[in-house]
């Protein structure tokens, strides 16, 4: 094995190095155990460690969109860089080129601050994740923006009539079964897609979500209103099994016209269109927005919070925790209910039961 100054040495003797950017030798040297793969092209080899880790698709397509604007970032007197070239470089010279104190990171920074907060948060784990492999601490000046949380959005009582109604008259066959699953199990849109139907267990009334939001498995409940729903589909659903290509897809619970697994977009479209049979704004109904009311309706009913979130599958109760910050209109509607007036009927059937009591209570002295 080459010892760490020869290879520090040969950091700008790579073929594929852009001849307009410096790769000063950094003070931190390359972790030993990226020595053995120093000369090859650090992007392969980044891209294999996240699969490794086994992150999810969308973590995966997240941390190369911000990789990949940090590493077109420039320095003052370096000419634009091209990313198709910089994929190629070596691990060595990405680990010179990335070091936290050569200036780069604070022009990134820089050029995505007028991006929104959740954004630039996505992009600075990216890079985190980068510099963590690279054998780099995370700077504390690298100040993640804080973001104001709001609500989740809900359906209300008559909204949600509203769409189970446009839902039963759907012409779409996925229509129902899918909003039943969703208001049924509080399942991401991934988790959904992801459901194959060996997952499913109509015994117990329940479902095996593999790999779910960071890779973690969980069981979800269901009811019988998802049995049906689920046995009403089963015959389109071997109908267009017959157009399935992909042995892989042959296993889906939900599959589209053309017999490929279903994908979020695809659901956010059968969505969109019962939105507007229901008259609800696009933007107000998604299928996240079917979880949080999954979630809220466990919440009215008593559910405790640790109960809500493994249903949920958060990994941080204090995610579940914002299902308690209740607007406050919904605050006026659930105090009304509590405090409604008390009837004449109720006060003269009141007045019976005291009258009875009290026979009984003078029976039981005789």
């Amino acid at each position: 094995m080459e010892e760490e100054g020869e290879i520090f040495s040969n950091t700008k003797v790579d073929d594929n190095m852009p001849q307009d950017i410096n790769f000063i030798n950094s003070k931190i040297p390359l972790p030993p155990r990226l020595d053995r793969i120093s000369k090859l092209p650090w992007f392969e080899c980044w891209l294999q460690k996240l699969r490794t880790e086994k992150k999810s698709e969308h973590t995966i397509r997240s941390y190369i969109v911000g990789v990949r604007t940090f590493s077109v970032t420039n320095l003052p007197n370096e000419n634009s860089i091209k990313w198709e070239k910089m994929q190629t470089i070596s691990v060595n010279n990405i680990h010179s080129f990335s070091d936290p104190n050569n200036g780069r990171i604070d022009a990134w920074l820089n050029s995505i601050s007028k991006l929104k907060p959740s954004t630039i948060n996505a992009r600075i784990a990216s890079i985190s994740h980068l510099l963590k492999w690279l054998g780099y601490m995370i700077p504390d000046w690298i100040q993640r923006p804080s973001r104001s949380r709001s609500l989740p959005k809900t359906l209300g009582k008559n909204e949600l009539k509203r769409v189970l109604l446009s839902t039963s008259q759907s012409e779409d066959c996925l229509a129902s079964p899918i909003v039943t699953i969703m208001l049924d199990t509080g399942l991401r849109v991934s988790e959904l897609c992801g459901l194959d139907i060996d997952d499913l267990d109509f015994e117990d009334l329940s479902a095996l979500v593999i790999g779910g939001k960071g890779e973690k498995d969980r069981t979800v409940l269901f009811t019988n209103s998802t049995v049906s729903a689920i046995n009403s589909w089963y015959p389109m659903r071997k109908s267009r099994l017959k157009r399935c290509k992909n042995e892989t897809d042959n296993r889906a619970l939900f599959l589209s016209s053309r017999g490929n697994r279903m994908n979020p977009r695809s659901v956010q479209k059968i969505i969109d269109k019962i939105a507007e049979a229901a008259d609800i704004p696009k933007s107000k109904l998604s299928p996240h927005t079917l979880r949080h009311t999954f979630a809220t309706g466990l919440l009215e009913r008593g559910a405790d919070l640790v109960t809500i979130q493994r249903l949920l599958g958060h990994a941080s109760i204090a995610t579940t925790r914002v299902y308690l910050e209740i607007g406050d209109q919904t605050l006026r509607e659930i105090y009304h209910r509590a405090q409604k007036k008390i009837t004449i009927a109720d006060l003269n059937s009141s007045e019976e039961v005291i009258k009875e009591i009290k026979t009984i209570e003078i029976k039981s002295t005789n």
